[in-house]
């Protein structure tokens, strides 16, 4: 990993190169991430009526608490102002509209103490999201929607960037996972059946790096980061946001991080949505993506355009 940049004023297209080089890109809170953020919290306050929802872990049973979740992150998922925040978001980041592709943002919950780590609040171990059937050119963004602490943030192992690691990704394909293993996240309660790629060998987590922001703040990283959930001892449980874009060209002209070591099948390129009007990358492209193990992708400079 290259360098970790605070409040960089780089463009879009020199953010991306430095993306695909392993940098770590962080913001501080911005007006349009605060109303996505807000939005946030005004369904975790409807969710959990008069609890702190940071703490009301230590007063519902786990099985309760994730119905509860089970309902609240479908209902920030497709808020009808969800998509409409993170657009604008996007737009004053610096994004183009017209070629900056997004998917829905996620709510993900880490409670603390080993409460509930599997299905609805999974605990995510080492891993790149590019094992997942994300293309090289993912970027992932990731906003704390309450006070974070290192304790309970992500830890990036940054050995591993320019490291091969032995793992389960060959067994992944993106489209099986939906058929079969996505929508049964909320039943997986002390153990997670779901198959998923992890390390198949043993994992060096130092060193590492953790990234601590406010509220609102942003963190952009590549898919091809090797990053886990770190094991939450704040007896606070943790609500961040997280989404992943694409840019068009990159997608393209198959620009973004090295494949050192992904060998899933099938895409998530089908998820993406234009800011400008929410259309989807053309079938030919998502079929381009689809023919067995990602291509790896080259680090030629991102042409201003």
């Amino acid at each position: 990993m290259s360098s970790v940049l605070f409040d960089s004023s780089a463009t879009d297209d020199l953010r991306r190169e430095g993306l695909y080089r392993g940098d770590l890109f962080v913001y501080s809170p911005r007006s349009s991430a605060l109303v996505l953020v807000e939005l946030a919290r005004d369904l975790i306050r409807e969710a959990f009526g008069t609890k702190d929802p940071t703490t009301a872990q230590h007063s519902m049973p786990v099985e309760e608490y994730a119905a509860l979740l089970a309902e609240l992150k479908p209902k920030f998922i497709h808020h009808p102002e969800a998509k409409d925040c993170l657009a604008r978001m996007l737009t004053d980041m610096g994004c183009d509209p017209e070629k900056t592709y997004f998917d829905v943002p996620r709510m993900r919950t880490a409670t603390s103490d080993g409460y509930l780590t599997t299905g609805i609040a999974y605990a995510f171990h080492p891993h790149r999201d590019t094992w997942y059937s994300a293309p090289m050119a993912q970027i992932n963004w990731w906003i704390p929607i309450y006070d974070i602490e290192p304790e309970n943030c992500m830890a990036f192992h940054s050995a591993y960037w320019d490291k091969p690691l032995r793992n389960g990704s060959r067994n992944y394909n993106y489209a099986e996972w939906n058929r079969t293993s996505r929508y049964v996240a909320s039943q997986q309660i002390g153990v997670d059946k779901r198959q998923q790629p992890k390390p198949e060998e043993p994992v060096e987590l130092d060193p590492q790096v953790r990234v601590v922001t406010p509220p609102g703040g942003l963190l952009l990283f590549s898919a091809a980061h090797l990053h886990s959930t770190v094991p939450n001892t704040t007896g606070r449980t943790r609500f961040s946001i997280d989404f992943r874009t694409v840019h068009y060209d990159d997608i393209v002209e198959r620009r973004g991080a090295p494949n050192l070591d992904s060998e899933c099948t099938g895409t998530t390129t089908g998820d993406y949505l234009r800011v400008s009007d929410r259309a989807k990358l053309s079938e030919d492209i998502q079929d381009s993506y689809d023919e067995g193990t990602p291509l790896t992708a080259t680090l030629s400079p991102v042409v201003n355009t």
